[in-house]
């Protein structure tokens, strides 16, 4: 009997929002960096959905140091018709000698453990993998290029800002190593520009900010991931800070549709803003994942608020992708809760 994909309501849900955009894909190929991550798997698993229900006999190839690894973990992505794997590191590959059409390159670790740690492999990684995959799109031939970037590039969103646009001018403080990252990604921004420029690949960039769902790692510094790990456990929810920055969520689900909408119809040379506009503190989140709980696992917040101290932000502005790209955030944050739990669950069984 076959078995039912346990992300097929959400599967579901992508192709209904991108069903217009796949004729693009029919018999095209796409390589993706980073096909192995949380992004990745979803772009993955969208892709082999779409190319499944429609029929489009598309490829794509998905660069990975460790492919054996990744079958073991995943088979059913990894025999999924039209998917195979190229192995290499994202730094200096070699290239696959074939012509593709979309390349996609998501390959970068966000880990702030990593940035504090190594900051140095950290821009490396970033700023040699990119310029490698920005040489094998202009090798093969590939006509655009959509560069997952991050709302880091932005720095230290102002306290009085409430929603961070593309055209803010600010940037992490280049003289501190924890801002590795940020910088990293930057750079990377300025090279697809250039690219696009001297050898016309057709670059857009999606500015990337927090999110949630099946597949997210949920023993990194993700603030939602954490507390949804600690749910699951039985409690209690642990807030390591005051609970006062405010963040805001999109659904991995709505996640793909806005990549893979952005791939198709960005316009070349833009970056556009990729999260929710809906903010909410740190505190109401553990609380909201708390009460997903049939146990209502209790919240321990470890610190006090500094009086008079404005919270901090990290909230996307999303008017060019709605006004652009007809985009928005189609599942509310407490159906994304309760669906990333009811994955969790189920993998456990």
């Amino acid at each position: 009997m076959e078995t039912k994909n346990p992300l097929s309501q959400d599967l579901d849900h992508i192709l209904e929002h991108t069903k217009a955009l796949w004729e693009d894909l029919r018999e095209k190929k796409v390589f993706i960096t980073g096909g192995t991550g949380f992004f990745g798997k979803w772009l993955l698993e969208s892709f082999a959905w779409a190319n499944d229900q429609l029929k489009l006999d598309a490829q794509m190839v998905v660069l990975s140091r460790d492919p054996d690894y990744f079958k073991t973990r995943h088979p059913h992505l990894a025999e999924a018709s039209g998917i195979r794997f190229h192995q290499g590191d994202v730094r200096n590959f070699e290239f696959p000698q074939e012509r593709f059409d979309f390349i996609i390159h998501a390959a970068t670790d966000a880990s702030a453990q990593l940035n504090i740690e190594n900051p140095l492999f950290m821009v490396d990684t970033i700023v040699d993998g990119t310029r490698r995959t920005l040489e094998f799109a202009r090798h093969c031939g590939a006509k655009r290029f959509l560069m997952i970037s991050s709302g880091a590039v932005y720095g230290k969103q102002p306290p009085d800002l409430s929603h961070i646009p593309e055209d803010y001018s600010g940037a992490p403080d280049p003289i501190q190593p924890a801002s590795a990252y940020g910088e990293a990604k930057r750079l990377v921004e300025l090279l697809c520009s250039v690219y696009q420029k001297e050898y016309g690949i057709e670059t857009v960039i999606a500015r990337c900010f927090a999110f949630v769902g099946p597949y997210l790692n949920l023993n990194i510094h993700y603030a939602i991931g954490n507390f949804i790990r600690d749910g699951l456990a039985g409690g209690p929810i642990k807030v390591n800070g005051d609970g006062t920055p405010y963040r805001s969520y999109l659904y991995a689900a709505d996640l793909a549709v806005w990549l893979w909408t952005i791939l198709f119809r960005g316009v070349p040379g833009e970056a556009y803003n990729v999260g929710s506009e809906d903010a909410i503190s740190i505190r109401d989140l553990a609380h909201q994942v708390a009460a997903s709980f049939p146990n209502s696992p209790k919240v321990v917040i470890a610190k006090s608020p500094v009086p008079g101290r404005p919270p901090e932000r990290y909230v996307p502005c999303i008017d060019r992708a709605k006004h652009e790209l007809g985009l928005q955030c189609w599942i509310s944050i407490d159906e994304s809760i309760n669906r990333t739990i009811r994955f969790y669950q189920q993998a456990c069984h």
